[in-house]
């Protein structure tokens, strides 16, 4: 069911709802525009929405334009810190905003940047928090991967080493050993680095499974054993990861576009959100080692990038109201609020 739309001045590629209570109906959307021409520039942009779902309202709250952004993500809930939205972009950079209250008394939201890095002189393409929130690995162009971490005032370089041969795609920490990270590229590769051990060797490199580019890497937040990739070979993978030098993929899904994206649901285990680049967006269970595509979401126009779920649980006794989405495309600029259709809590 569709709840709301919005369209943006620039190509959509990110969607992400604010984990933290009280902010669950803040919403976060970045944009990459490239404008071509003798001096070419790669512009983008954040803007904050509101959400009320029960009278179907998605309502402006922000909007800071900024370099060209590639991802963007909210620091985990648990931390010493208030929300923070992190971003990284075009211009090489890693920068940190914090959400603030508008003082005017209009509960509206804005952003203030806390600090930055500049991270290296290619573009920063994808970035992920460790559980903790004390550190954020990032993807390179170049296909290095950098390891940052936040201090009081300042954001420190801890990390970075050539990973990959092209682009780095996807990096994830390991939630359940924040020792370990997972990169994926556009050289086929999903490797493993144990920090402990040092950079200079992986822990392991896959070359064999993915017929094309890593796009996206996802540990299950519930089963330390499992792990998910997506490719644009237009498989969604599952990974049994227990003997971490020599992962085995058990089993592939197509989906009929390349897997950009894969959003574990907040509160159902083995319910996944994937953006599917040239076929829409898809809902899929797993359970007991098996794919099922439950629900297909085909409105948008254009390429399917950005997906996520909303984080606020159920009311006692309205379990059977699905928990709302939000996804983007990327040409059409597209930002669409919806509701499955198929009951999720089974």
């Amino acid at each position: 069911m569709d709840v709301a739309h919005f369209y943006l001045d620039g190509n959509t590629d990110a969607v992400e709802f604010c984990p933290h209570s009280p902010y669950y109906h803040v919403l976060a959307a970045s944009t990459y525009t490239l404008h071509e021409g003798d001096q070419p520039s790669r512009l983008g942009s954040i803007s904050l929405f509101t959400i009320d779902a029960e009278k179907c309202l998605l309502e402006t709250s922000y909007c800071v334009e900024t370099a060209g952004i590639f991802d963007i993500k909210w620091n985990p809930t648990g931390g010493n810190s208030g929300p923070l939205l992190a971003q990284a972009d075009a211009d090489g950079f890693l920068r940190i905003h914090g959400l603030l209250s508008s003082s005017d008394g209009s509960q509206r939201f804005l952003l203030e940047e806390k600090n930055s890095l500049k991270v290296c002189s290619s573009m920063c393409l994808y970035l992920d928090w460790n559980c903790s929130g004390t550190d954020i690995t990032v993807g390179l162009s170049d296909g290095s991967v950098a390891i940052t971490s936040l201090a009081e005032s300042h954001v420190e370089l801890k990390h970075k080493w050539k990973a990959h041969d092209y682009e780095l795609w996807t990096t994830s920490f390991d939630n359940h050993q924040p020792h370990f990270v997972y990169t994926g590229s556009d050289d086929c590769k999903f490797s493993g680095w144990d920090l402990r051990e040092g950079t200079s060797k992986a822990a392991f490199h896959n070359s064999k499974a993915h017929k094309m580019g890593v796009c996206c890497i996802a540990k299950s937040p519930n089963d330390p054993n499992t792990l998910l990739t997506g490719s644009y070979d237009e498989n969604l993978r599952h990974w049994d990861v227990r003997s971490i030098s020599r992962p085995v993929n058990e089993v592939s899904l197509g989906l009929g576009g390349g897997v950009w994206r894969i959003k574990h649901h907040p509160f159902v285990p083995g319910l996944v959100l994937a953006a599917c680049m040239h076929n829409g967006f898809a809902i899929v269970n797993i359970k007991g080692g098996e794919f099922e595509v439950i629900e297909r979401y085909s409105k948008h126009e254009s390429l399917a990038y950005g997906a996520d779920w909303h984080r606020e649980e159920p009311i006692h006794g309205e379990e059977s109201k699905n928990s709302l989405v939000a996804t983007c495309s990327f040409y059409d600029r597209l930002l669409r609020i919806w509701r499955p259709q198929s009951n999720l809590y089974i």
